[in-house]
């Protein structure tokens, strides 16, 4: 085939909206595929929180903050230990349907007890305590969808 035909086929396959030519002649068979151009990523919202800030006394002088430090009489107190989902999946209480939570409210656990199951593409993962003490909150319900990062019990 001559080389100014085949030019000519190629660039009104390119200027058309057809997306496949296949040409049979005497000398051969010639086959033009159009590549389709990737879509453009679709823009992606970020949602930041926006901080809030105490409200100014009627006097307009700001709010005097607290004074911290380790001369007061009560005890420090730690904070509460979140645990947090190391994956993308579905939250599950108990390690099959219908079977007993793993834990519940309450519930003193060591770090390396299974306290959860995240089932991410068809695939059982068992998540573990990363720090001993005792559930006092679950912040997931059972069968919901959870995001890599997101809190999924409280442990004090």
């Amino acid at each position: 085939m001559d080389l100014r035909k085949l030019k000519t086929l190629i660039d009104l396959v390119s200027e058309s909206n057809i997306s496949e030519l296949e040409i049979t002649e005497a000398e051969g068979k010639v086959r033009i595929v159009k590549a389709e151009p990737h879509p453009p990523a679709a823009p992606q919202t970020v949602y930041m929180p926006t901080p809030t800030l105490a409200p100014v006394a009627a006097t307009g002088t700001p709010p005097v903050p607290l004074p911290v430090g380790s001369d007061s009489a009560e005890p420090a107190e730690e904070p509460a230990h979140i645990v947090k989902s190391p994956m993308v999946g579905t939250f599950y209480r108990s390690s099959s349907p219908g079977g007993k939570p793993l834990v519940e409210i309450g519930s003193v656990v060591n770090e390396g007890d299974p306290i959860c199951i995240i089932e991410a593409m068809k695939i059982m993962n068992e998540i573990d305590a990363d720090k001993s003490g005792t559930v006092t909150r679950m912040l997931c319900e059972n069968g919901q969808a959870v995001e890599f990062g997101q809190p999924l019990f409280v442990i004090e």
